[in-house]
């Protein structure tokens, strides 16, 4: 989780900085004020987004689950809390279940928010190459290989614990979905270089990120203690930290 609370702060300022730098060179420029608009509308689009197909899965999931008949140690209780009390009680643990009972759900949409943010670094890899920057692009390609290896723990960090073995299936399709991005983004940030697609991807990213760091906390708060919970917080941090900087010391 430490993984995706620095990717979160890390897009942001990507995502902030030319943005910020636009308006430095002229406020009340156009392309200022769509990289403002893009920086606005992916962060909506990625967090309300998400929230939004969250409820859709729910609900499809919540009308399966009615079709199951509550226990009678329920319904005495029921009884006595009368039918309104019954029915939020049931919504509540509903929807308890199906946010923090699958964690394959979980997991490919943590690859979904980080594949939306390394489309953005595939982006800066085919922008360089397209400047005529080689030696750039190639220390961004070994930078940023190591720092989607530490993205792999956010995500397969709601896999671990599970009684049962993920398939190698599962496990390929989620490493396509979050690094299949990098390679495309390269391919189109070699053919075609936007600052405004740039900024839109990340804050895309970053909204998405926003998300499902909250589900992924309020699921491991269920399973797990406080402390261990901070200390997985704090090792993610500087497994961020170091690897960024890896990037930052080859000068990108």
């Amino acid at each position: 989780m430490g993984i995706l609370i620095f990717l979160i702060s890390d897009v942001l300022a990507n995502a902030w900085e030319p943005t910020k730098l636009a308006f430095r060179q002229s406020y009340n420029s156009s392309s200022a004020i769509l990289d403002l608009l893009a920086l606005f509308l992916g962060l909506g689009v990625g967090l309300l987004g998400l929230a939004f197909y969250e409820q859709r899965y729910v609900r499809k999931i919540t009308m399966a689950l009615k079709q199951v008949p509550r226990t009678q140690a329920a319904g005495k209780r029921d009884e006595l809390n009368g039918p309104a009390t019954a029915v939020q009680r049931d919504s509540q643990e509903q929807r308890s279940a199906t946010l923090f009972g699958s964690p394959y759900h979980l997991a490919t949409m943590i690859a979904m928010s980080i594949g939306l943010h390394n489309f953005s670094e595939g982006l800066a890899i085919g922008q360089s190459y397209a400047r005529g920057v080689t030696s750039l692009a190639v220390v961004l390609i070994v930078g940023f290989g190591a720092h989607n290896a530490t993205e792999g723990f956010g995500i397969a960090g709601p896999l671990t614990g599970i009684l049962e073995k993920p398939k190698i299936s599962f496990l390929a399709k989620l490493g396509l979905i979050g690094g299949g991005p990098t390679f495309l983004g390269t391919i189109v940030g070699s053919l075609w270089v936007s600052e405004l697609t740039y900024v839109l991807f990340l804050s895309l990213a970053a909204g998405a990120l926003v998300y499902v760091t909250l589900l992924m906390y309020n699921a491991a708060r269920r399973q797990s203690s406080n402390d261990l919970i901070m200390i997985g917080i704090f090792i993610g941090l500087l497994a961020g930290f170091v690897t960024d900087l890896i990037v930052s010391l080859g000068g990108a």
